[in-house]
């Protein structure tokens, strides 16, 4: 998560939070949260990864990031050596107890309620929407709690209500992508995230969510679509395709640090999870720049 400026923080006791971050190109990680984000970028340009979207930002960049989407800014190599900042934006996070289920279920809400529906692959806000939904954000860090309040359901509103967006996650990601509102699937994806770079076997797992081996399996299979390996790769996968973004890397250096053993076995998975090469989508990122 990008760190917030303390100077610029509206220290208001809020259910929504808003507040304008800097961030360090060094420091910033592809993560993922349980709160939905609304960022505005308002200095900095470079690529914005949100799951298996790769698109370039600069200012006047607007997204909305639904729960559990891994995501990152990616500054610009000339704006790391910017001595007070290389990307600044005002980010609101919230979770769903400030909207209640019966709210959601009313007319008046439903353009609410699409705007959290569109959150969960991540969109991009447009046009005459972004100029609306930004004018909101800008006034947001410095309001009272009651009127922030009235203007988040307000903004929410406007992006759920418009055709200016574009879907961020892929069709394929989407159906991918693994359920973890199951306790036992976000212990092992936890368990996951944190140890891609060491070896991991299936007794391992079985102790840690108390079940068989082969009940694992077969649950995993059933809640995922794929065996808990081929999760693991698609995790590896993932965090190659942040790093290749670094030209300075070789693609050896890349696949080490993502966690594979070796480069004949990244290429594979690497082109199994992606349809292509590192080198190809390296080719492609920088076809961009």
């Amino acid at each position: 998560m990008p760190h917030l400026h303390k100077g610029n923080r509206n220290k208001i006791s809020s259910s929504v939070a808003i507040d304008i971050y800097q961030d360090d190109r060094d420091k910033n990680a592809f993560h993922y949260h349980d709160h939905y984000e609304i960022s505005f970028i308002t200095k900095g340009a470079g690529k914005r990864i949100v799951a298996d979207s790769i698109l370039n930002f600069h200012p006047g960049d607007m997204v909305f990031i639904g729960r559990k989407l891994p995501h990152v800014w990616l500054s610009d190599r000339e704006y790391q050596f910017v001595p007070d900042r290389s990307l600044e934006m005002i980010s609101l996070q919230f979770t769903l107890d400030v909207l209640p289920p019966g709210m959601l279920s009313l007319p008046e809400f439903s353009g609410i309620k699409k705007a959290l529906e569109l959150a969960e692959r991540g969109i991009q806000i447009t046009g005459n929407t972004l100029n609306e939904a930004s004018g909101i954000m800008l006034q947001m860090p410095y309001l009272d709690s009651f009127e922030r309040m009235l203007q988040f359901l307000r903004l929410l509103n406007v992006i759920g209500s418009s055709a200016d967006y574009i879907s961020l996650a892929s069709d394929e990601y989407v159906k991918k992508r693994i359920d973890n509102h199951n306790k036992r699937i976000s212990m092992i994806h936890q368990y996951l995230l944190a140890n891609y770079r060491k070896e991991i076997n299936l007794i391992e797992l079985a102790d840690l969510v108390n079940m068989a081996e082969g009940s694992l399996c077969r649950f995993f299979r059933e809640k995922a679509g794929c065996t808990p390996f081929e999760y693991l790769n698609r995790i590896k996968t993932d965090l190659a395709c942040k790093l290749l973004m670094n030209n300075d890397m070789s693609i050896t250096e890349v696949a080490m640090e993502s966690g594979f053993n070796n480069l004949s076995h990244f290429n594979k998975q690497f082109r199994k999870n992606t349809g292509t090469t590192p080198r190809d989508y390296r080719r492609e990122l920088f076809k961009m720049a």
